[in-house]
């Protein structure tokens, strides 16, 4: 038996992001999980309010073998944490801030190596530092997917036996909404007689979103958009495109949405539209498959290994095509029925307890070396 921290500092964001999802799912998954092992879930100070959290929400009482605490983490404070823990996971691509005996990185996109025009130029100094440093000192570097394997050799210099691919998963859809919530809030979006284009995701220059909009212009005026994410680097220059074009009538800019409204929106889509020029993975594509919605995803890094045959996938770079693939997945029926069935199969595919599982296997690996 070991103990294993976890930096669960993500796990606690008010505005969960990929990494939230990914640290919220892996913990609770593992919490599921019968294991010899005991886990202190870290939280840096930020967070001291909501610290409570990160326990009351696992399943502790169905699992008398397993004793999951907390603590905080913060350097120069809590110096004591590497005698308590054997090993450290760290959920969020950066290095602890002390020493452990061993070390585990989730690194989930590389984009801070490689994408110069992503961020500032500090954003890719400071987390490109960190991503190196956290690769280097790790015993094991788990990654969503081969993409994202090759790109950390290439770009960070990652040892490859090092390197474990661990997909993320996806919750099985929790509600259901009734026909008249459904039309209703397809109401609430202005698209009652129309189709409801969804965007799942922070509005930044990665995510391509200039030319989802390029591409709803050469859509008929029945196709209404719908943005659910909050702003990131470049959302200015969205937001001017958008004024500049007179699109405000055919855009919903929702910002960051709840879990639950996010689950309405995926079920009253007629099609998810995920452009994104660089993704480690691409969550909101199992998400909407979970859902039988069809997806349009760009034809770049990790979306073709994550939706494989379940998806259509366009050129980043070219609206139109972007747009007639939009056409086909709400229009073509036989394509539309085609996509739905492949989706929700793919999307079974996909759980977090196949994560949780992979996750404990590494850990025992580095623990047994």
């Amino acid at each position: 038996m070991a103990t294993i921290a976890l930096d669960a500092t993500y796990a606690l964001d008010p505005m969960p992001s990929g990494v939230a999802t990914y640290s919220r799912s892996l913990i609770g998954a593992l919490a599921d999980l019968e294991s010899k092992h005991e886990f202190l879930l870290c939280y840096r100070l930020s967070r001291w309010r909501q610290r409570k959290a990160l326990v009351s929400a696992l399943p502790r009482g169905r699992q008398p073998n397993r004793r999951f605490s907390v603590s905080g983490y913060q350097q120069g404070l809590t110096f004591w944490l590497p005698w308590r823990a054997e090993l450290f996971h760290s959920l969020a691509q950066r290095p602890p801030a002390f020493r452990f005996r061993q070390e585990v990185v989730s690194i989930h996109d590389v984009f801070p190596l490689t994408g110069l025009t992503y961020s500032t130029a500090e954003f890719r100094r400071k987390f490109g530092r960190l991503l190196i440093e956290s690769a280097g000192r790790a015993a094991r570097i788990l990654v969503p997917s081969e993409y994202t394997r090759g790109q950390l050799v290439e770009h960070a210099g990652a040892e490859p036996t090092k390197i474990l691919v661990i997909p993320y998963g996806v919750a099985r859809p929790a509600v259901r909404l009734p026909p008249a919530e459904m039309a209703a809030e397809r109401a609430r979006l202005a698209v009652e007689e129309g189709f409801l284009v969804l965007h799942v995701g922070v509005l930044q220059t990665r995510k391509n979103v200039l030319n989802a909009l390029r591409a709803l212009e050469q859509l008929p005026r029945t196709y209404r958009m719908v943005f659910a994410g909050g702003n990131g680097y470049g959302a200015e220059t969205i937001y001017d495109y958008i004024r500049q074009q007179g699109l405000r009538s055919r855009v919903e800019l929702l910002g960051h949405v709840e879990a639950r409204r996010l689950q309405a929106l995926y079920q009253c889509a007629d099609v998810l539209l995920f452009p994104s020029l660089e993704e480690g993975f691409g969550l909101p594509i199992l998400e909407a498959m979970s859902y039988g919605v069809p997806v349009v995803a760009a034809n770049t890094s990790a979306l073709p290994e994550v939706g494989g045959s379940a998806a259509l996938y366009a050129e980043a770079l070219d609206p139109a095509d972007m747009a007639a693939k939009v056409r086909q997945a709400v229009e073509d029926p036989a394509v539309r029925q085609r996509l739905i069935a492949a989706s929700l199969e793919r999307a079974a595919q996909f759980t977090w307890e196949r994560t949780a599982r992979a996750t404990l296997r590494a850990y025992d690996e580095v623990l047994a070396s």
